[in-house]
Order: C-alpha cells, then structure tokens, then sequence
C-alpha cells in the first residue's frame, strides 16, 4: 500500500468458528493482529474511556473499582433497543480509533489484521482493503460451542440470531479459513494469504 500504510485483513466469523486460534496463526507468521474484543475489555476497565462514558449514560453499572460490570450494564440494556444502541454509539467509535491507531502504528508492516467479531455486522469491512472469514460446518460449530462452560442451547441460538448467518459471510468474503478440516489445513491457508497479501518472504513461520 503507498503512504507508509499497511494492507488491512479484516478476520471474522461467528461464534465457534475458531477465529481466536486463527488469528493466533498470522501473529505466528509475524502479522500484527488487533483484537477488537481485547480493546472493548480495556476500554471497560477502570480508567478506560469506554468505562467513563457508559458510567454516565448508564448509573449503576460501574463496579467498586470504576470498571464496568458486564453483567449490571446487560441487565440495563437487555429488551431496549434504544438503551443498547446508545450503548454501541458510544463504545463503537471508540474501538475504531483503537483499532486505527493500531494500523497508524504499525505504517511500516506490509499487513495488519483487525480481528472484529461483529465486522460485517457493523460495516466495518468498509475500513479493510480485505476480510477473511473463518468457517466450519454447522454440525462442528455446534459442538465446539456447547462444549464451553455455562453454554446451552438457547444461548447458543440468542447469539446466532445476533450474527450474520455463516452462509452470507461466505459468500461476502475474500477469503474463507475452513477450520473444520483440522488445524494444519487451516494453518496452511493462513501462510497462502499471508504470503499473497505481505510476500512470501515476510509471511516465514519462525523456528
């Protein structure tokens, strides 16, 4: 990319996908990988800009420590459109400025990821040159995901409906990163698009 700024890989994909593990893969061929889930518990923590914010917007979220009690600030938005959508007004800006300031700071790497959960959900493809997505079939997915502690059925179902079906990610994407044909498949994919995207000499494993 001219202007010092590096290629951007959006990584995606929904819930027991295996797109953490995937992300894994490119910081071990030496990408610089931003997490977006890293950045929102950073922002909710004590001091954290997000923290502030919603301390104002929403009383009686806040923990004793200034930090953001996850489970108080779900039980304020729960079954209030309105309340969970001033919600993301706030905190959504946010996690983009982290994730330029990110990109800002890596202008001298010939590819950066941003790992966003939600990136199709949120338009945040329009920020990627790229976006990856990784996938498994259905019945692999379902496993991985019941498997977690304090996972059921219906939890499961209540975050698919908030996610953009796998089939239209597919379809939307760059690339796919099938995790459902074992670890070293994947891990191949990965250094086929990292050695597309940086160069085949960048995208080396390390010993």
């Amino acid at each position: 990319m001219s202007g010092g700024r590096p290629f951007v890989l959006g990584l995606t994909g929904s819930i027991g996908m295996g797109k953490s593990a995937t992300a894994g893969l490119f910081r071990a061929r030496g990408v610089p990988v931003h997490d977006a889930d890293a950045a929102v518990h950073a922002l909710y923590g004590p001091g954290g800009a997000a923290a502030r914010a919603i301390g104002r917007d929403f009383p009686g979220v806040l923990d004793a420590g200034g930090g953001v009690d996850r489970g108080a600030l779900r039980a304020a938005v729960l079954g209030q459109p309105q309340r969970l959508a001033r919600l993301e007004a706030l905190v959504h800006p946010l996690v983009r400025a982290e994730a330029d300031a990110f990109v800002a700071a890596h202008g001298g790497a010939p590819l950066v990821v941003l790992d966003i959960p939600l990136l199709y959900e949120t338009g945040g493809e329009a920020r990627c040159d790229a976006v990856a997505v990784v996938s498994a079939p259905a019945p692999v997915q379902r496993e991985r995901v019941l498997a977690r502690p304090g996972m059921d059925e219906a939890t499961f179902a209540a975050i698919l409906a908030k996610q953009m079906p796998d089939a239209e990610k597919r379809a939307r994407a760059d690339y796919v990163i099938d995790t459902g044909r074992g670890f070293p498949a994947a891990e191949a994919e990965v250094a086929r698009i990292v050695a597309a995207l940086a160069g085949a000499s960048v995208g080396k494993a390390g010993p």
